[in-house]
């Protein structure tokens, strides 16, 4: 898994463009990923309903939670689905629309400097093993494009949006992602720190 520089565009991914992005900042550096949880509807799993979402094509008809948000122009980077599969909708070099209002390390509009991943999920439902197998190889190949993105530097959107966001929620298990970010990056063998 890697992604190309030139392009944005991560390799593995199916490629479903959103037109809710536009350009960074000028030397602005991607330093930071955003890790979110979303499901449409709400607590429902798999269908069309999210790319729908984040290429301004969602139904409003089709479920009533639909009609308030069916208006929105959002986008993430990514979303891994529930089964492992990975769908790329801005590329990494864009600013996608992911974060809102948000705040790190004293900077505010953290879509400047970030990376939004989405994960099928609910903040109470349990993700899947697909979801922890693919982020960690997802991250390892962010990080290896991107620097300055560190382990450190990976955190959820309630950590930049406290308050006012709680995905990817307590259902999500930090440990076992940095666990198997260690793996991604330094192989079976090192042991972390």
């Amino acid at each position: 898994m890697q992604v190309d520089p030139a392009s944005g565009l991560l390799d593995a991914a199916r490629q479903c463009p959103s037109p809710n992005c536009d350009e960074r900042p000028a030397g602005c550096t991607v330093d930071l990923v955003v890790i979110h949880g979303i499901s449409l509807p709400p607590g429902e799993f798999g269908g069309p309903h999210i790319d729908a979402l984040f290429t301004n094509r969602l139904d409003p008809e089709a479920h009533p939670y639909f009609a308030g948000i069916a208006g929105m122009k959002v986008s993430s980077h990514l979303l891994i689905r529930r089964d492992g599969e990975v769908v790329q909708y801005v590329p990494f070099h864009r600013r996608a629309w992911h974060a809102g209002e948000s705040r790190f390390g004293g900077r505010t509009a953290c879509n400047d400097f970030s990376i939004g991943i989405e994960l099928e999920g609910t903040d109470e439902t349990p993700y899947a093993e697909a979801q922890y197998a693919c982020l960690p190889r997802v991250l390892a190949a962010l990080m290896r494009a991107y620097p300055a993105v560190t382990p450190e530097r990976v955190v959820g959107h309630c950590d930049i949006a406290p308050g006012r966001k709680t995905d990817p929620g307590p259902a999500f298990d930090w440990a076992r992602l940095r666990a198997g970010l260690h793996l991604a990056l330094h192989g079976p063998g090192h042991p972390p720190g």
